[in-house]
């Protein structure tokens, strides 16, 4: 893919499904990588196929919600390559529950790394690309953060907020001048693990809405996510939607208003708690 030849790349979550997908795509594309996650053995497999193609990386284990870290991190990587142009803050959690059944604790941590994770990657890498003349923020939101669903209030917060994160952010640079493009990313149901590794309150059955998730919504793989991602960095859309999914939710927003939370309810009642699976 052209218009990444060069470019010094950071990818949080690239242990694996988009995250990594992602990597793995700017690698070909020519970039200079810098991937971390949590799970090292996952980014141990990502680094053994960018390596595999030849792509310079920097590995390195972090999590997202250590402020503190995300800062000597994004020095670090400015100083290993001497410039970044981008940040794909891709890192992200899910939770399966009604906000009712929800403890605080749980919603707060899918906010500390599905939002606030977002937050801490783009304050501290914006100077550096700000500096680098040609800086891209990308961040990944959901198509649950243009629309709502029973079940996933945790998750639906931190992702409309870090749409509204995004869209502030590209408009100030706008208006800044700054030389820094933003686009805000909303997959629709992709092929990771994300489900099978979500947690779930007290009598949920996490494992049958995970397969529920894998056969009947994951229509998308994350290597064809990767490519339409990238094919919307390097047109430089404010907005970019990942699946057939995420484009018919998204009309159905924009048509009916409000009117898709009576809608939604109303299949979700029908169908049973497994409908309301992000």
């Amino acid at each position: 893919m052209e218009g990444f030849d060069g470019k010094v790349a950071v990818v949080t979550g690239a242990g694996s499904g988009i995250g990594q997908a992602l990597a793995i795509e700017l690698g070909r594309s020519g970039a200079k990588l810098a991937i971390s996650d949590v799970d090292t053995d996952g980014l141990a497999a990502t680094e053994e196929r960018l390596n595999a193609i030849g792509a310079p990386v920097k590995v390195d284990r972090l999590d997202v919600t250590e402020r503190e870290a995300f800062q000597l991190y994004a020095d670090a990587v400015n100083d290993h390559y001497g410039i970044v142009n981008q940040i794909y803050n891709n890192a992200g959690i899910s939770f399966m529950g009604s906000i009712e059944a929800s403890d605080f604790k749980d919603i707060e941590r899918v906010m500390d790394v599905d939002y606030w994770g977002v937050v801490n990657g783009t304050k501290v890498f914006l100077p550096h690309l700000i500096a680098s003349g040609d800086g891209h923020v990308i961040n990944v939101s959901s198509v649950f953060g243009l629309l709502a669903v029973p079940g996933q209030g945790a998750y639906n917060a931190a992702k409309f907020a870090v749409r509204g994160f995004t869209e502030a952010l590209r408009q100030e640079m706008i208006v800044a001048g700054h030389p820094v493009k933003v686009t805000c990313v909303h997959p629709g149901g992709i092929k990771t693990a994300i489900a099978r590794n979500s947690a779930a309150v007290e009598g949920v059955d996490q494992e049958a809405l995970a397969k529920y998730f894998d056969k009947k919504l994951a229509s998308t793989s994350a290597q064809k996510a990767a490519r339409v991602i990238l094919d919307g960095v390097r047109k430089n859309k404010a907005r970019v939607l990942v699946g057939n999914d995420a484009k018919a939710l998204d009309l159905l927003a924009r048509v009916t208003g409000s009117g898709y939370q009576r809608l939604v309810a109303k299949v979700t009642s029908q169908q049973g708690p497994t409908s309301s699976l992000a």
